[in-house]
């Protein structure tokens, strides 16, 4: 079975197209005819290097991909979530040495794999999942109520995206930043307030709420530079792992997507909110397998509006 992934760390050229043993779906488990996997920067720094120490536990090859999207042609013992042969799914894979989403054909917990939404392609569908997930997680953990303010870097991302709408559907003020070319793409999520995107968006904030907002999505990593942005008290959330520095009694949380990726009724939520118009997928282009390299290097290269995908 094809697959694409690499045995030594490095660039984009190491990528291979490789062959994979075929899996069967265990207990609790279908197995996914596999049509498109996203592109996405964890990918790039399993690839890199920048997670040896942990993949070390593991021998190559590896095969990246946190999403999926295909059709379900086996399904295993014990499966309570209704799937049947011949469904189109979207899945997020919790990746593991060759047990990556770059591959024709993966089996995986039916609790990470909800149906695509009406009307959506494979290359879209599997767009959802991770940053989805992620922006759910961030939202639930800054536990905000309705009418309180958010703000949100890295407005023009994927991640961006998904924390301004589902922000919105939460009942939440946002402001949110964006450079002068995505300013119309940042509004089309519903932002209440615009600010300019870069180092000074703590301040630009205040001047628009003087206190300070009640939390904040840092999509853009500013870190120490976003944290002015937050009132005394309030709760700021960090998607890299970053744990904050304790100022004015501010309560830092970090994400894992890894902890909802077996959030079966979370991930369908999602999933009707795309059908509700409630979520935007944005795919920005697709590759083959062979030029999984291509997609890796346009990535790296930053600006990317949308996911890239690769498709089987």
């Amino acid at each position: 079975m094809r697959a694409v992934g690499f045995s030594e760390f490095g660039g984009p050229e190491v990528l291979r197209i490789i062959d994979v043993p075929e899996v069967h779906a265990g207990a609790g488990e279908v197995r996914i005819r596999n049509l498109a996997a996203t592109v996405n920067p964890t990918d790039l720094i399993a690839r890199n290097g920048g997670r040896a120490e942990a993949m070390g536990e593991d021998p190559p090859p590896y095969v990246p991909g946190m999403e999926v999207a295909g059709i379900v042609d086996e399904v295993g013992e014990g499966v309570e979530t209704g799937f049947a042969v011949g469904d189109r799914v979207l899945g997020i894979v919790v990746t593991k040495a060759a047990h990556g989403g770059y591959r024709e054909q993966i089996a995986l917990d039916a609790r990470s794999v909800v149906p695509v939404p009406d009307g959506v392609s494979f290359a879209e569908a599997c767009t959802l999942p991770m940053n989805g997930l992620t922006a759910r997680q961030v939202l639930d953990r800054l536990a905000l109520t309705p009418g309180e303010t958010l703000a949100v870097t890295g407005a023009a991302g994927a991640f961006g995206g998904y924390v301004i709408q589902l922000a919105k559907a939460d009942g939440l003020t946002v402001i949110a930043d964006a450079a002068d070319a995505d300013r119309v793409l940042v509004d089309s999520f519903g932002p209440e307030i615009i600010v300019p995107r870069g180092d000074e968006f703590a301040a630009e904030v205040r001047k628009h709420v003087p206190d300070g907002v009640d939390g904040l999505a840092d999509g853009a990593v500013l870190r120490e530079k976003a944290v002015p942005a937050v009132k005394d008290g309030g709760a700021f959330s960090s998607v890299r792992g970053w744990a904050g520095n304790g100022a004015r009694d501010i309560r830092f949380e970090t994400t894992s997507v890894r902890a909802y990726a077996f959030e079966h009724e979370k991930l369908d939520r999602l999933r009707q909110q795309v059908e509700d118009g409630v979520l935007t997928l944005r795919l920005a282009a697709t590759y083959s397998p062979e030029d999984a390299a291509e997609a890796h290097r346009r990535l790296e290269a930053g600006g990317t509006r949308g996911r890239l995908v690769i498709e089987f």
